[in-house]
């Protein structure tokens, strides 16, 4: 039956042609659209690829059509303002507006439903204020650091040169420049592009070393000892595991490696990199430690710490203990939460290892409190920080500062396409195609990245003062409310357990004391 079908499509092609000869050429235009359909039905009989297509010859195409399609037609024609993953449009659009710099107000009302189950909101108070005084940056700099920094409360988190377009990475550092704020580099190293503008960087070293490694793959003190003494580099992190893919190592293919990257990166132009699953400088959290004190060291005294998330509280124990037992401390923790992520990652990864943020977060919180470190190590929360609110929540959850990929993504263009990992970003943003990423403005994008990150933390200050406090170290979980169920709801100091300074020293509580038994400094657990 399918092959009468391609048959009588074919016949129609030949009664076209007939036509073309005896009556118009215009028929030839008929000719080759149906005989285009008729070798499109053929080919579809005879591959064996696809059973969709085997047995629905021509029309099956409309379904591969549909599913191309999509994400595009969901985004414009049937998602709500309050509706679209991993960001819903009236994120999308606050971001978009902050970063033009137009009015950000919306009308009648607020489109959520606050009375769901989850649902949480700030208490504010009736001593609210002008925030015209609020001091929006943190000391990053602890006892054996010689040359603090100061970050902002909204940065830019970890992207490589490579996952993002050369555009892209020059706009981001620019507007961190013009705004005061810091640019971390990803794993990728610092590539021409980090350096042009001048703004202030965060060098994330991962498991490949790039930027300062051997040969073969190792690191290079040296050639660390070069780059981490430029000006630009405010701080050091030692990137342990991301987000999207923790405890997976990555694969850059040959083809990807061209002479830019491989100059940036330090490796061999046109050869597959392979990022390790974990490092190779150290193998237990007291060798991490010591890690730490020799970066500190080569840099000149420059802050450092590392990014990480959370796997199991008993390793981010052993991690702690090892800092009691060298003495030796990072001077910031990056907590990167399991639904982060600006490239291509394993749905499993994705939807099912890791840590969420906020559990993450709150876990290394009540571990450096317990444990009586907090006051040497402030914390940076990176995952989903794109409003105002997403600064102060991360903060009543336990962080100093914020880190924002996606959203600093949208502020130089990006649409939420879902094509990071195809190198056919249509913004530009994620791809290095020529012809895709030179459609990004850079001098443009720059004074959008400023705007939006400006306006966002002003935002965060203006909830503040709402809130009648006189800073953002006020902030405590007793201030950030969740809805429990529908008639309750409870504050985070409620709904959590939050431990007192020491108190893992003294005195473990009963459901953390098998955990500090079997975290270990010697040996990741």
């Amino acid at each position: 039956m399918r092959a009468l079908i391609v048959g009588a499509v074919w016949l129609e092609a030949v009664l076209a042609a007939l036509l073309a000869v005896r009556h118009s050429a215009w028929w030839w235009i008929v000719v080759g659209v149906v005989a285009a359909l008729a070798a499109l039905g053929t080919w579809d009989l005879v591959q064996t690829r696809h059973s969709i297509l085997r047995a629905f010859p021509i029309l099956g195409h409309a379904r591969f059509l549909a599913e191309l399609i999509r994400p595009e037609i969901y985004q414009y024609f049937v998602e709500s303002n309050t509706d679209g993953a991993p960001f819903d449009r009236e994120t999308r659009d606050a971001v978009y507006r902050r970063a033009k710099g137009t009015k950000g107000d919306e009308p009648f009302g607020t489109e959520r439903d606050v009375n769901a189950v989850g649902h949480e909101f700030l208490r504010h108070s009736l001593r609210a204020r002008h925030a015209t005084d609020l001091k929006p940056t943190v000391r990053l700099g602890g006892p054996d650091c010689t040359q603090p920094y100061d970050i902002a409360l909204l940065n830019v988190s970890a992207m490589s040169f490579g996952a993002l377009s050369a555009n892209a990475i020059e706009a981001l550092n620019g507007g961190a420049a013009l705004g005061g704020f810091a640019h971390d580099t990803g794993e990728g190293a610092i590539s021409p592009y980090h350096l042009k503008h001048g703004g202030d960087l965060i060098w994330e070293i991962g498991s490949g070393y790039f930027g300062c490694r051997t040969a073969d793959g190792h690191f290079d003190p040296e050639l660390f000892r070069e780059k981490a003494n430029l000006p630009t580099v405010k701080a050091i992190s030692i990137k342990l595991s991301q987000g999207a893919k923790p405890g997976l190592g990555g694969v850059l293919p040959g083809p990807k490696v061209t002479p830019e990257i491989a100059a940036t990166r330090g490796v061999p132009v046109g050869q597959t990199v392979v990022s390790p699953p974990a490092h190779n400088a150290f193998s237990t959290p007291l060798e991490l430690m010591h890690f730490i004190a020799t970066l500190r060291s080569l840099s000149g005294g420059k802050p450092v710490g590392f990014k990480l998330c959370i796997g199991a509280r008993t390793e981010f124990l052993g991690l702690c203990k090892a800092m009691l037992q060298t003495g030796i401390t990072p001077d910031f923790i990056i907590v990167d939460g399991s639904e982060g992520g600006t490239g291509a990652a394993p749905q499993e990864f994705e939807d099912h290892v890791g840590m969420p943020l906020t559990e993450g977060l709150m876990l290394v919180q009540n571990c450096l409190v317990g444990t009586g470190l907090r006051p040497h190590i402030k914390i940076g929360a990176s995952g989903k920080v794109a409003r105002g609110v997403d600064i102060v929540t991360r903060i009543c959850q336990g962080a100093d500062f914020t880190l924002s990929a996606r959203a600093m993504m949208f502020a130089v263009g990006c649409i939420q396409a879902m094509k990071c990992h195809t190198n056919r970003c249509p913004a530009g943003v994620a791809t290095q195609d020529p012809g895709l990423s030179r459609a990004l403005h850079v001098p443009d994008k720059i004074e959008r990245v400023a705007n939006f990150q400006k306006a966002t933390v002003a935002s965060a200050a203006q909830m503040v003062a709402s809130m009648g406090l006189n800073g953002f170290d006020e902030l405590t979980p007793s201030m950030l409310n969740r809805r429990v169920d529908s008639t309750r709801n409870l504050t985070y100091a409620e709904i959590y357990e939050w431990l007192m300074p020491g108190e893992l020293l003294e005195s473990p509580p009963q459901g953390w004391l098998s955990d500090w038994i079997e975290a270990s400094a010697e040996e990741f657990v």
